[in-house]
């Protein structure tokens, strides 16, 4: 409540500010940010990639736009995007003339970090500030030329952001997806050049990249195709979704279910069969976590357990796969004569009973706990097994930091070995799918509304006659098992495993992928494993700053989805009922604050 009479009279404050005072405003905002960026090392980090690069004539570099050109243009024309929202001006004119006067703010402000770096040397403080930033800030024009290349491109873009903002949505569209669609292809060239590789793509390879990034003829192309696409489908939109209400219900599930289906066979069967050994590599990580993520999602999204302590399994089912099938003295079957040695196929199975075993066993001292004492206790007990796998007791058995080698790849029956990463990829899928339906079983059984229950309330569910013991026990358990066939398929992965493999933070990415695809969906699962397993790895090439923007997408995400990126039906209806029930509640207070404001003998207050 405070925090909403705080936000309200700060919005207040907003409104007394004139359409100059606003353009500002921002453009010390955004000429800040700027410099923050230079300070700390990404806007250079950014340049040294190119957008669009071409080779003059007699010349040995590329010349062009790098990142970091593009992102010091983004803060200035969102500098414009901000005045244009917040003044409210509707004549295009004056909210472009606003927008150019908050651009150049904005390069003013940024003007002064090369004037300071030219007349103070700040390295001893600031080892970012080299050389190389001031010729970026500077265009490599020298002082005079490059403040006013900074100016005149902070104005043109301010007002390209205020104009963008006042042009009509079916108009701004193309135009945004556009600009977005050429500078996603430019980032990441060197990846689709990789994917693209062989000889028959090797003519239109040429005609749109060089090996720094893409030529200019082939950035406007993927512009130009990207507005026309979707100015088509804004304009077509309408009318296929009428026809598609219009068709009976069996053939909108037949076109719906035909669309899914196609789309899986191209991104996760045919697509990684041309991608290549680095994105088999990274879709396989993708895979690990989605069991993972499909079995804490049991523990947490359903039945409201948060489990801090979940890797735990994930080190028992590779711990199990490579005690029974490696060519090393740790194995069982080497140490004890009459023990066979299982194959892969086998271990697995082993692996998830394992695992089913010691998530019941987990289960049971925490069965009273709840909340977020769950959460501290269910942390000790990972800890508990990550300190006993490097302990000298267990260390003739479990081989202690040294790790077991030699896991030897599962075998087909025709005797080929699975030991690509693309061919490990498929039988992750598998075993994804596999989960998926059980999780979908689990979920829409009588076990899965029991979960439901007690995570909404226990004592009502126990009231009405659910076994909390077993329910509880379950969870753990079923849940434990994904997680060990997720670590059976990672230690042949590595063929050797070690206990510094297993920390928490793989707990705590799975819980985030969770949160951030939607807690107790399994399309969630998918699609947040995709975002903080796969962007990550995509976004590898930026160095020791991938964990920032993996941060900075993260809050994002928080922020405009709170739900997360695909919520369950249940999930979307409470926070639909709790928006519903806020919106009432301010609505009550203001009515209530203005018949005060009436009845007081001082009249209204100012």
């Amino acid at each position: 409540m405070a925090f909403d009479v705080i936000a309200s009279s700060y919005r207040e404050r907003e409104k007394e500010h004139t359409p100059l005072g606003h353009a500002v405003i921002a453009g010390i905002s955004f000429g800040a940010t700027g410099i923050f960026a230079a300070l700390v090392g990404i806007l250079y980090l950014f340049h040294e990639r190119w957008i669009v690069a071409w080779v003059p004539e007699g010349a040995a570099d590329p010349s062009g736009l790098t990142l970091g050109q593009s992102l010091l243009l983004v803060f200035a024309m969102w500098a414009g995007v901000q005045v244009a929202r917040k003044t409210g001006e509707e004549r295009l004119g004056a909210a472009c003339l606003l927008g150019a006067g908050a651009g150049l703010v904005a390069g003013a402000v940024l003007c002064v970090l090369p004037i300071i770096m030219s007349l103070v040397k700040l390295r001893f403080m600031f080892i970012a500030l080299t050389q190389h930033l001031y010729d970026m800030l500077t265009s490599g024009l020298g002082l005079g030329l490059g403040v006013v290349v900074l100016l005149v491109a902070g104005a043109l873009a301010g007002a390209f952001g205020a104009l963008l903002y006042r042009l009509s949505p079916r108009a701004r569209r193309p135009i945004i997806y556009a600009l977005v669609w050429m500078a996603s292809i430019g980032v990441f060239q060197e990846l689709i050049q990789l994917l693209a590789q062989q000889e028959v793509l090797d003519p239109i390879r040429e005609w749109f990249f060089t090996w720094d990034g893409l030529r200019p003829q082939g950035a406007i192309a993927i512009g130009l195709v990207a507005a026309a696409v979707i100015a088509v489908w804004d304009t077509t939109r309408a009318r296929l979704e009428e026809t598609f209400v219009a068709l009976p219900q069996g053939q909108q599930r037949l076109l719906h279910g035909s669309g899914v289906a196609l789309l899986l066979i191209l991104v996760l069967i045919l697509f990684p069969l041309v991608a290549g050994n680095f994105i088999g590599q990274v879709m396989l990580f993708i895979g690990l976590f989605i069991l993972m993520g499909m079995g804490l999602n049991l523990e947490i999204g359903l039945a409201g357990l948060l489990d801090l302590g979940f890797v735990a399994f994930y080190a028992v089912g590779a711990y199990t796969c490579a005690l029974l099938t490696a060519d090393s003295p740790y194995a069982i079957g080497q140490r004890v004569d009459w023990f066979p040695m299982f194959n892969w196929w086998w271990a697995m199975g082993m692996a998830v009973l394992m695992a089913v075993f010691v998530g019941v066993l987990f289960g049971i001292p925490v069965l009273k706990i709840r909340g977020d004492y769950l959460a501290v206790a269910t942390l000790g007990l990972g800890e508990i097994v990550r300190v006993l796998v490097l302990s000298d007791f267990a260390a003739p058995v479990l081989a202690g930091a040294q790790g077991v080698l030699n896991i030897p790849p599962p075998y087909l029956f025709t005797g080929a070995a699975v030991d690509d990463p693309i061919e490990l990829y498929y039988i992750a899928l598998g075993a994804a799918a596999v989960a998926a339906y059980f999780a979908y079983r689990l979920e829409n059984s009588r076990l899965g509304r029991a979960w439901t229950a007690i995570r909404d309330d226990e004592d009502v569910a126990q009231a009405l006659g659910i076994n909390l013991v077993n329910v509880k026990l379950l969870a753990y358990g079923l849940g434990a098992a994904f997680a060990g066939l997720a670590g059976a398929i990672f230690a042949t992965m590595l063929t050797s495993i070690y206990p510094h493999s297993f920390q928490l933070i793989i707990s705590v990415n799975v819980l985030a992928l969770i949160i951030v695809g939607g807690m107790g969906s399994l399309p969630g699962v998918v699609v947040g494993a995709l975002a903080l397993i796969g962007l990550p790895e995509l976004l590898r090439e930026f160095g020791e700053y991938r964990f920032f923007f993996y941060g900075v997408a993260i809050v994002a995400v928080m922020r405009l989805r709170p739900a997360g990126l695909w919520p369950s039906a249940a999930r979307r209806r409470e926070m639909q009922l709790e928006e519903e029930t806020r919106a009432a509640v301010e609505a009550q207070l203001a009515a209530e604050t203005e018949s005060g404001a009436a009845s007081s003998p001082e009249g209204p207050a100012r």
